[in-house]
Protein backbone atom coordinates (compact mmCIF):
# COMPACT_ATOMS: atom_id res chain seq x y z
CA UNK A 1 0.00 0.00 0.00
CA UNK A 2 1.09 3.67 -0.85
CA UNK A 3 0.77 5.70 1.84
CA UNK A 4 1.11 9.27 2.80
CA UNK A 5 1.68 10.36 6.00
CA UNK A 6 1.93 14.20 7.80
CA UNK A 7 3.76 14.57 10.46
CA UNK A 8 3.27 18.25 12.46
CA UNK A 9 7.02 18.92 13.31
CA UNK A 10 5.86 21.90 16.32
CA UNK A 11 7.00 19.65 18.66
CA UNK A 12 8.60 16.57 19.18
CA UNK A 13 6.31 14.10 20.40
CA UNK A 14 4.47 14.03 16.65
CA UNK A 15 7.86 13.38 15.53
CA UNK A 16 8.30 10.71 17.78
CA UNK A 17 5.32 8.68 17.46
CA UNK A 18 5.23 9.11 13.68
CA UNK A 19 8.77 7.75 13.33
CA UNK A 20 7.58 4.91 15.55
CA UNK A 21 4.66 3.79 13.39
CA UNK A 22 6.33 5.16 10.37
CA UNK A 23 8.77 2.28 10.86
CA UNK A 24 6.45 -0.41 11.73
CA UNK A 25 4.54 -0.19 8.22
CA UNK A 26 7.75 -0.28 6.27
CA UNK A 27 8.43 -3.73 7.93
CA UNK A 28 5.11 -4.43 6.85
CA UNK A 29 6.15 -3.39 3.10
CA UNK A 30 4.32 -0.02 3.15
CA UNK A 31 5.66 2.54 0.87
CA UNK A 32 5.59 5.67 2.84
CA UNK A 33 6.31 8.90 1.89
CA UNK A 34 6.31 11.66 4.02
CA UNK A 35 5.16 15.02 4.29
CA UNK A 36 6.86 17.80 7.29
CA UNK A 37 5.45 20.83 8.45
CA UNK A 38 6.24 23.45 10.57
CA UNK A 39 8.56 25.93 11.17
CA UNK A 40 11.48 25.25 8.32
CA UNK A 41 14.23 26.48 10.57
CA UNK A 42 13.56 23.63 13.33
CA UNK A 43 16.15 20.96 12.73
CA UNK A 44 14.60 17.26 12.83
CA UNK A 45 16.60 14.49 14.45
CA UNK A 46 16.77 11.81 12.57
CA UNK A 47 15.60 13.54 9.56
CA UNK A 48 17.26 11.73 6.85
CA UNK A 49 14.62 8.56 8.19
CA UNK A 50 11.26 10.32 7.12
CA UNK A 51 12.41 10.29 3.25
CA UNK A 52 11.22 10.16 0.64
CA UNK A 53 9.89 13.44 2.64
CA UNK A 54 8.89 16.60 2.03
CA UNK A 55 9.13 19.41 4.10
CA UNK A 56 6.49 22.35 3.96
CA UNK A 57 5.52 25.58 6.18
CA UNK A 58 2.04 24.19 6.44
CA UNK A 59 0.17 25.89 10.32
CA UNK A 60 2.16 26.72 12.58
CA UNK A 61 1.52 28.79 16.69
CA UNK A 62 3.71 31.50 17.96
CA UNK A 63 5.15 30.88 21.82
CA UNK A 64 6.95 33.34 23.55
CA UNK A 65 7.60 32.74 27.33
CA UNK A 66 5.77 30.54 28.36
CA UNK A 67 2.29 31.68 26.38
CA UNK A 68 0.64 31.30 23.14
CA UNK A 69 0.97 34.58 21.17
CA UNK A 70 -2.38 34.99 18.87
CA UNK A 71 -1.58 37.97 17.25
CA UNK A 72 1.79 37.19 15.78
CA UNK A 73 0.82 33.76 14.83
CA UNK A 74 -2.52 35.55 13.01
CA UNK A 75 0.36 37.92 11.59
CA UNK A 76 2.71 34.89 9.91
CA UNK A 77 -0.23 32.31 8.78
CA UNK A 78 0.00 32.26 4.90
CA UNK A 79 -3.27 31.08 3.94
CA UNK A 80 -2.60 31.81 0.51
CA UNK A 81 0.83 29.73 0.36
CA UNK A 82 -1.12 27.04 2.44
CA UNK A 83 -3.22 26.00 -0.01
CA UNK A 84 -0.65 26.35 -2.60
CA UNK A 85 1.13 23.91 -1.09
CA UNK A 86 -2.49 21.66 -0.50
CA UNK A 87 -3.17 21.78 -4.29
CA UNK A 88 0.16 21.65 -5.92
CA UNK A 89 0.87 18.37 -4.47
CA UNK A 90 0.36 15.14 -6.83
CA UNK A 91 -1.28 12.89 -4.12
CA UNK A 92 -3.96 10.83 -6.50
CA UNK A 93 -1.25 8.16 -6.19
CA UNK A 94 -1.70 7.03 -2.99
CA UNK A 95 -4.09 4.86 -1.31
CA UNK A 96 -4.66 5.61 2.23
CA UNK A 97 -3.23 9.21 3.75
CA UNK A 98 -2.50 8.99 7.95
CA UNK A 99 -1.50 12.31 9.54
CA UNK A 100 -0.35 13.02 13.16
CA UNK A 101 -2.50 16.11 13.14
CA UNK A 102 -0.76 17.60 10.09
CA UNK A 103 -3.18 20.06 8.63
CA UNK A 104 -1.42 19.73 4.75
CA UNK A 105 -2.40 15.78 4.43
CA UNK A 106 -5.51 15.94 5.95
CA UNK A 107 -6.73 18.56 3.04
CA UNK A 108 -4.80 16.19 0.17
CA UNK A 109 -6.68 13.34 1.19
CA UNK A 110 -10.10 15.17 0.99
CA UNK A 111 -9.06 16.84 -2.03
CA UNK A 112 -8.50 13.67 -3.66
CA UNK A 113 -11.27 11.15 -1.83
CA UNK A 114 -8.38 9.51 -0.11
CA UNK A 115 -9.24 7.57 2.83
CA UNK A 116 -7.68 9.21 5.80
CA UNK A 117 -6.82 8.40 9.24
CA UNK A 118 -5.69 10.62 11.76
CA UNK A 119 -3.85 9.19 14.89
CA UNK A 120 -2.42 11.67 17.84
CA UNK A 121 -3.10 12.91 21.22
CA UNK A 122 -5.47 15.89 19.83
CA UNK A 123 -7.57 13.69 17.64
CA UNK A 124 -9.19 12.90 21.78
CA UNK A 125 -10.70 16.09 21.44
CA UNK A 126 -13.06 14.80 19.15
CA UNK A 127 -14.99 12.82 22.36
CA UNK A 128 -15.69 13.48 25.33
CA UNK A 129 -12.48 13.98 27.43
CA UNK A 130 -11.63 16.99 30.12
CA UNK A 131 -11.01 20.33 28.55
CA UNK A 132 -10.66 23.84 29.39
CA UNK A 133 -13.86 25.28 29.29
CA UNK A 134 -15.22 28.87 27.26
CA UNK A 135 -12.15 28.79 24.63
CA UNK A 136 -15.13 28.34 21.51
CA UNK A 137 -12.17 29.53 18.96
CA UNK A 138 -9.68 27.48 20.56
CA UNK A 139 -12.06 24.62 20.29
CA UNK A 140 -13.12 25.18 17.06
CA UNK A 141 -9.35 25.28 15.62
CA UNK A 142 -8.82 22.01 16.99
CA UNK A 143 -12.10 20.49 15.38
CA UNK A 144 -10.89 21.69 11.74
CA UNK A 145 -7.22 21.71 11.96
CA UNK A 146 -6.41 18.39 10.42
CA UNK A 147 -10.24 17.13 10.24
CA UNK A 148 -9.85 13.19 8.82
CA UNK A 149 -12.35 10.20 8.05
CA UNK A 150 -11.32 8.53 10.99
CA UNK A 151 -10.02 10.04 14.08
CA UNK A 152 -7.95 7.75 16.51
CA UNK A 153 -7.27 9.59 19.74
CA UNK A 154 -4.60 8.84 22.18
CA UNK A 155 -5.09 9.48 25.91
CA UNK A 156 -4.10 8.91 29.09
CA UNK A 157 -7.42 7.20 30.48
CA UNK A 158 -10.18 5.94 28.27
CA UNK A 159 -13.22 8.43 29.86
CA UNK A 160 -15.44 5.78 28.82
CA UNK A 161 -14.81 7.07 25.29
CA UNK A 162 -13.17 5.34 22.15
CA UNK A 163 -9.68 6.18 22.87
CA UNK A 164 -6.68 4.32 22.07
CA UNK A 165 -3.73 4.42 25.44
CA UNK A 166 -0.27 6.70 24.40
CA UNK A 167 2.21 4.92 21.95
CA UNK A 168 5.05 4.42 24.14
CA UNK A 169 8.30 3.99 21.86
CA UNK A 170 10.36 0.31 21.95
CA UNK A 171 13.59 2.57 22.86
CA UNK A 172 11.18 3.45 26.65
CA UNK A 173 9.45 0.15 26.40
CA UNK A 174 12.17 -2.03 26.33
CA UNK A 175 14.59 -0.18 28.89
CA UNK A 176 10.98 0.52 31.55
CA UNK A 177 13.40 -1.44 34.39
CA UNK A 178 16.28 0.91 34.15
CA UNK A 179 18.10 2.15 37.58
CA UNK A 180 16.96 5.24 39.01
CA UNK A 181 18.99 7.91 40.42
CA UNK A 182 17.78 9.66 42.78
CA UNK A 183 17.57 13.72 43.09
CA UNK A 184 18.14 13.42 39.52
CA UNK A 185 15.45 15.90 37.10
CA UNK A 186 15.31 16.21 33.80
CA UNK A 187 13.92 19.48 32.44
CA UNK A 188 12.00 20.23 29.38
CA UNK A 189 10.64 23.39 28.75
CA UNK A 190 11.52 24.27 25.24
CA UNK A 191 8.68 27.29 25.37
CA UNK A 192 9.86 28.77 28.00
CA UNK A 193 12.57 31.74 29.17
CA UNK A 194 15.57 29.53 29.55
CA UNK A 195 17.06 32.12 32.04
CA UNK A 196 14.58 32.36 33.95
CA UNK A 197 14.50 28.94 34.98
CA UNK A 198 17.95 28.29 35.62
CA UNK A 199 17.64 31.29 38.02
CA UNK A 200 14.71 29.28 40.33
CA UNK A 201 16.62 25.80 40.12
CA UNK A 202 20.27 27.24 41.07
CA UNK A 203 19.10 27.13 44.96
CA UNK A 204 18.01 23.89 44.69
CA UNK A 205 21.88 22.27 45.13
CA UNK A 206 20.53 18.82 46.24
CA UNK A 207 19.50 18.07 43.15
CA UNK A 208 20.99 17.29 39.68
CA UNK A 209 18.98 18.80 36.85
CA UNK A 210 19.36 17.65 33.07
CA UNK A 211 17.92 20.59 31.31
CA UNK A 212 17.56 20.41 27.52
CA UNK A 213 16.94 23.45 25.60
CA UNK A 214 17.68 25.23 22.38
CA UNK A 215 21.64 25.53 22.57
CA UNK A 216 24.50 24.72 20.71
CA UNK A 217 26.31 22.78 23.19
CA UNK A 218 26.67 21.34 26.50
CA UNK A 219 27.49 23.28 29.58
CA UNK A 220 26.90 22.60 33.53
CA UNK A 221 26.43 25.58 35.92
CA UNK A 222 27.24 23.76 39.25
CA UNK A 223 24.10 21.27 39.77
CA UNK A 224 22.52 22.51 36.36
CA UNK A 225 23.51 20.62 33.24
CA UNK A 226 22.42 21.78 30.07
CA UNK A 227 21.81 19.75 27.16
CA UNK A 228 21.15 19.98 23.68
CA UNK A 229 18.04 18.39 22.41
CA UNK A 230 19.60 14.62 21.39
CA UNK A 231 17.07 11.60 21.35
CA UNK A 232 19.62 9.39 22.31
CA UNK A 233 21.14 11.37 25.55
CA UNK A 234 17.27 12.78 26.41
CA UNK A 235 16.35 8.82 26.66
CA UNK A 236 18.75 7.98 28.73
CA UNK A 237 18.20 10.79 31.45
CA UNK A 238 14.47 10.16 31.16
CA UNK A 239 15.23 6.45 32.29
CA UNK A 240 17.66 7.48 34.90
CA UNK A 241 16.08 10.33 36.30
CA UNK A 242 13.35 10.16 39.39
CA UNK A 243 11.07 13.28 38.05
CA UNK A 244 10.23 14.98 35.36
CA UNK A 245 9.71 19.15 34.92
CA UNK A 246 7.72 19.58 31.54
CA UNK A 247 5.38 21.59 29.31
CA UNK A 248 2.09 19.77 29.61
CA UNK A 249 2.67 18.42 25.82
CA UNK A 250 1.47 14.93 26.04
CA UNK A 251 4.37 13.06 24.40
CA UNK A 252 6.62 13.24 27.38
CA UNK A 253 4.13 13.25 29.81
CA UNK A 254 2.67 9.51 28.87
CA UNK A 255 6.61 8.24 28.45
CA UNK A 256 7.07 9.80 31.78
CA UNK A 257 3.82 8.27 33.33
CA UNK A 258 4.61 4.79 31.69
CA UNK A 259 8.12 4.53 33.58
CA UNK A 260 6.29 5.87 36.76
CA UNK A 261 8.64 9.23 36.73
CA UNK A 262 7.13 12.01 39.50
CA UNK A 263 6.27 14.79 37.37
CA UNK A 264 5.39 18.59 37.28
CA UNK A 265 3.86 20.70 34.60
CA UNK A 266 3.14 23.59 33.41
CA UNK A 267 1.01 24.90 30.61
CA UNK A 268 1.59 26.82 27.96
CA UNK A 269 -0.96 29.44 29.08
CA UNK A 270 -3.46 30.16 26.04
CA UNK A 271 -2.70 26.67 24.45
CA UNK A 272 -5.74 24.78 24.80
CA UNK A 273 -4.19 21.49 24.53
CA UNK A 274 -1.80 21.77 27.22
CA UNK A 275 -4.46 23.36 29.66
CA UNK A 276 -6.71 20.22 28.96
CA UNK A 277 -4.41 18.01 29.61
CA UNK A 278 -3.24 20.11 33.33
CA UNK A 279 -7.44 19.80 33.80
CA UNK A 280 -6.73 15.40 33.03
CA UNK A 281 -3.62 15.02 35.10
CA UNK A 282 -4.93 16.78 37.83
CA UNK A 283 -8.54 14.66 37.80
CA UNK A 284 -6.37 11.53 37.57
CA UNK A 285 -4.17 12.61 40.19
CA UNK A 286 -1.24 11.79 37.95
CA UNK A 287 1.12 15.14 38.18
CA UNK A 288 1.84 18.29 39.90
CA UNK A 289 0.32 21.68 37.90
CA UNK A 290 2.08 24.68 38.80
CA UNK A 291 1.18 27.79 36.43
CA UNK A 292 4.95 28.60 36.89
CA UNK A 293 8.19 26.96 37.97
CA UNK A 294 9.39 28.42 41.15
CA UNK A 295 12.27 27.12 43.59
CA UNK A 296 10.05 26.91 46.22
CA UNK A 297 7.10 24.51 44.46
CA UNK A 298 10.01 22.48 43.02
CA UNK A 299 11.79 21.78 46.30
CA UNK A 300 7.86 21.27 47.42
CA UNK A 301 7.55 18.77 44.89
CA UNK A 302 10.76 16.69 44.66
CA UNK A 303 9.79 16.10 48.86
CA UNK A 304 6.64 14.81 48.60
CA UNK A 305 4.58 12.63 46.24
CA UNK A 306 5.56 9.23 44.81
CA UNK A 307 4.26 7.54 41.39
CA UNK A 308 3.35 4.41 40.10
CA UNK A 309 4.29 2.90 36.54
CA UNK A 310 1.51 2.80 34.40
CA UNK A 311 2.92 0.43 32.03
CA UNK A 312 0.70 1.47 28.80
CA UNK A 313 0.22 -1.50 26.57
CA UNK A 314 1.54 -1.80 23.12
CA UNK A 315 -0.76 0.45 20.49
CA UNK A 316 1.52 0.43 17.39
CA UNK A 317 1.18 -3.56 16.19
CA UNK A 318 -2.28 -3.41 16.73
CA UNK A 319 -3.06 -0.37 14.89
CA UNK A 320 -0.44 -1.28 12.39
CA UNK A 321 -1.91 -4.90 11.85
CA UNK A 322 -5.67 -3.06 11.34
CA UNK A 323 -4.52 -1.13 8.73
CA UNK A 324 -2.70 -4.31 7.17
CA UNK A 325 -5.82 -5.87 7.09
CA UNK A 326 -7.32 -3.26 4.75
CA UNK A 327 -10.59 -3.40 6.73
CA UNK A 328 -10.60 0.32 8.02
CA UNK A 329 -14.64 0.52 8.73
CA UNK A 330 -13.57 -2.22 11.86
CA UNK A 331 -11.65 0.63 13.92
CA UNK A 332 -14.25 0.24 16.21
CA UNK A 333 -13.37 -2.96 17.77
CA UNK A 334 -9.73 -1.94 18.06
CA UNK A 335 -10.38 0.44 20.20
CA UNK A 336 -13.21 -0.70 22.87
Amino acid sequence: MRILYGVQTTGNGHIVRSKSMIGALRQQGHEVYTILSGCSKKKILDGEFFQPCERKKGLTFVVEKGRMRFVQTALQLNIVNFYREVFGFAGRDFDLVITDYEPITARIANRCSIPSIGIGHLYAFEYNVPRVRSRLFSNWVLRKFAPVNIPLGLHWHHFDQPILPPMIPEIIRHNDHHEQVKGKVLVYLPFEDLKAILSELKPLTEYEFYVYANVDHPGNEGEIHIRPFSRQGFVKDLLECSGVICNAGFTLISEALHLGKKIMTKPVQGQVEQESNCVALERLGLATVVRAIEADAVQRWMNNGTTRAMNFPDVITPLVNWINSGDLDGYADMVR
